[in-house]
């Protein structure tokens, strides 16, 4: 393992080189565009002697997860890697290694769900998994997808937690992109220590997983997760604030905001659509109008608290999602919805889907649509570019 040392590559070896510097020692995968080359590249720093693992091919994304929730429950730091349909079959595993409290870490490129057939960036896949109990962060550029996939290991092997992470990248917009990121190489161990199970499979001290559980157990357990999951937002700021230090990084915590100090209305997105959204809030700002963003960086657990807090004072929050709740809202409006009644604050929102089956987004588009909803003339829930359909 080598020192820090700053690269150039794409989102998809971002989570490669985090997962051979975490020392990960079991790998199960099934290939699915665009996800593939994440475990081509840990597959090839296995061949090459740069990392001590074992590597099993499976023969669907349901054996990749059943494999690693295996060698996890024998006390193995594991991980896993898929996409779209590939989540999808997956989703029966995904429940167990929730319930089982097992922290396995899985990367999942943002693809859009068939049919039609489609292979660019949606958010739709992850979202439909946001209710089982998994970690789930969104990056907005490679070095997020390489700090974000550690944070994940320490956030989830961390003994007050206990939770599996999931770390999601967008489709071939940072799956397949190059640009600069720096690796910390050895200097990980420190912030990553060896894999301390709670809990594993010993055959000298036999136990039973998996057993039939009462109605009464089952809501025990359930509530033990949410409450691990609500102490993940206190956990998951620790591990970012030593990760700073540690790293020379300025990550504000579960949240990022841009230019909310003095900001009149708010935009509010997560991914390389938060990230757009600041430079749009930079063009917005010039002609005048007081805009911030905020980005979501984990949204689970969902960070209401700060949300809540940076919000407070502004007249309006305009929403862009890459997915959408079809019947209801988009998810991200549903869990702001949620936080607002639970304060006890009213705010004008606008909820716009945007990006969705992988049309690009430029800042171009962002600041259209907020001029829009400052004006009046934007609907609640509006799809964008719909009026020519």
């Amino acid at each position: 393992m080598s020192g820090r040392r700053v690269i150039i590559d794409t989102g998809n070896s971002a989570v490669a080189y985090a997962v051979k510097d975490a020392e990960v020692k079991v790998i199960a995968a099934y290939p699915i565009t665009p996800q593939t080359t994440i475990v081509e590249k840990i597959a090839q720093f296995i061949e090459y002697g740069q990392m001590d693992a074992k590597m099993i091919r499976v023969e669907s994304e349901h054996s990749a997860m059943a494999a690693i929730i295996g060698s996890e429950a024998m006390g193995v730091r594991s991980f896993t890697a898929t996409s779209s349909h590939g989540l999808a079959l997956m989703h029966e595993m995904l429940w167990y290694a929730s319930n089982a409290r097992l922290p396995v870490v899985m990367a999942v490129a943002n693809r859009t769900m068939g049919p039609p057939w489609n292979i660019w960036a949606d958010w739709g896949d992850a979202m439909a998994d946001r209710d089982i109990g998994w970690i789930m962060s969104w990056a907005a550029n490679n070095q997020e997808v390489y700090d974000f996939t550690l944070i994940s290991y320490r956030v989830a092997e961390d003994k007050r937690i206990v939770l599996p992470a999931m770390v999601n990248l967008e489709a071939f917009v940072l799956t397949h992109t190059s640009m600069p990121f720096e690796i910390c190489g050895e200097e990980t161990r420190e912030y990553l220590p060896e894999y301390d199970p709670v809990w594993k499979l010993d055959p000298d001290d036999p136990i039973i997983m998996g057993n039939l559980f009462s109605p009464a157990d089952t809501m025990k357990l359930r509530w033990d997760m949410w409450e691990s999951m609500e102490r993940a937002k206190k956990v998951i700021a620790e591990a970012i604030r030593e990760y700073n230090e540690r790293f020379n990084r300025n990550y504000e915590g579960l949240i990022k905001t841009y230019k909310m100090d003095d900001a009149d209305y708010a935009i509010l997105s997560m991914g390389t659509i938060g990230e757009e959204a600041e430079v749009a809030t930079d063009v917005l700002r010039e002609e005048g109008l007081k805009v911030g963003t905020v980005r979501i960086n984990f949204f689970r657990p969902f960070p209401r608290e700060d949300i809540i807090k940076t919000l407070n004072g502004v007249s309006k929050v305009i929403i862009f999602e890459r997915s959408s709740s079809i019947g209801a809202s988009g998810q991200i409006m549903q869990d702001l919805g949620q936080s607002l009644l639970l304060e006890k604050m009213q705010l004008d929102v606008n909820d716009v889907f945007i990006g969705i089956g992988g049309t690009d987004v430029s800042y171009e588009d962002i600041v259209n649509v907020v001029k829009k909803a400052i004006k009046g003339d934007l609907a609640p829930l509006y799809w964008y570019g719909s009026e020519g359909w």
